[in-house]
């Protein structure tokens, strides 16, 4: 049998530059972060991304089977592993730089992400570098027009302007798989990336337009925004004393996903709000506790009292 959640993108390395200028080098990716707060929340989940054999390669490895994230569709390569550097400023938030050509992560190919999704997983998961650049984006993003309708799909575009060589090509793509998305975790800023010169809501009320089932509109400290048919609700993010923002995003979605699989809600759980208020809830609660923690340090389900 399949496993549950398949998480698909890049594992990395970010090196992590202080306000003081000190330097720190941590497991890191967007996708690697959301498998692996899947894993830590106690569901089956496997990991869809090339892996180095150097030594960061194999330090990626042993963080994720220690959350356990299944390998079996991580395929290993001789390329060096990918860096991002993330710049933090006073109040903890990141900005990202990435050196990625000739990088292990950029080389999944669709014959690699159709294996992984042959078995008709549960739900799979996209987004960041995955969709931006190739070939890795267009493996994935074909992979994702392959999968069946039974395979709940989860995207977090986690824009990287730095990365995109072609904006309009990007874009492109990105409403394709966006369209066929039954959850959609979106930030604010990724939403002026899609839809330039439009208000957040409204642009996530486009993407569930084109056939997104919920797009969840996050906003740093601010409200999480939740829009769906029939549906438009605002969740508060309760104050927390943030040590960096590392990884909160990805531990929110992976949360979300989790929570939501692990309830068996499905693509029609998109239009009750209840049931959408109880996860996003959830999920606000995970990404706090992640806040509070250096680096992309999701908690274990035993930390979360909401769970």
């Amino acid at each position: 049998m399949a496993l549950v959640i398949v998480v698909a993108g890049e594992a990395l390395i970010d090196l992590i530059v202080h306000p003081d200028g000190r330097v720190v080098a941590v497991p890191g990716g967007g996708p690697f972060n959301t498998a692996r707060t899947i894993g830590r929340l106690g569901l089956d989940v496997s990991f869809l991304g090339r892996l180095s054999t150097d030594r960061f390669g194999r330090q990626l490895a042993a963080e994720l089977e220690a959350d356990g994230v299944a390998l079996g569709w991580a395929p290993r390569t001789e390329a060096p592993t990918t860096l991002a550097i993330a710049e933090l400023d006073d109040d903890g938030s990141a900005t990202y730089r990435f050196h990625i050509a000739g990088t292990a992560a950029v080389g999944l190919t669709l014959e690699e992400a159709r294996t992984a999704i042959a078995g008709a997983p549960a739900a799979v998961h996209v987004g960041t570098l995955g969709l931006a650049v190739e070939p890795v984006a267009t493996a994935i993003g074909a992979a994702v027009a392959e999968l069946p309708r039974a395979t709940l799909l989860m995207v977090d575009p986690n824009c990287r302007a730095a990365v995109i060589a072609d904006p309009v090509a990007y874009v492109g793509r990105l409403r394709r798989v966006l369209s066929r998305a039954a959850i959609v975790k979106a930030s604010v800023e990724d939403l002026a990336y899609i839809s330039p010169g439009t208000a957040p809501v409204d642009a996530a009320r486009l993407l569930v337009a084109a056939g997104a089932g919920v797009v969840l509109v996050t906003d740093g400290p601010r409200p999480v925004r939740v829009v769906a048919p029939g549906v438009a609700l605002e969740v508060r993010v309760p104050l927390v004393k943030v040590v960096d923002t590392v990884g909160s995003g990805d531990a929110f979605g992976g949360a979300f996903l989790a929570r939501w699989i692990e309830r068996n809600h499905g693509r029609a759980g998109t239009q009750d709000e209840a049931t959408l208020r109880e996860v996003v809830t959830l999920a606000v609660e995970v990404a706090g506790i992640s806040g509070r923690r250096a680096g992309a340090d999701p908690p274990r389900r035993a930390e979360v009292p909401g769970w």
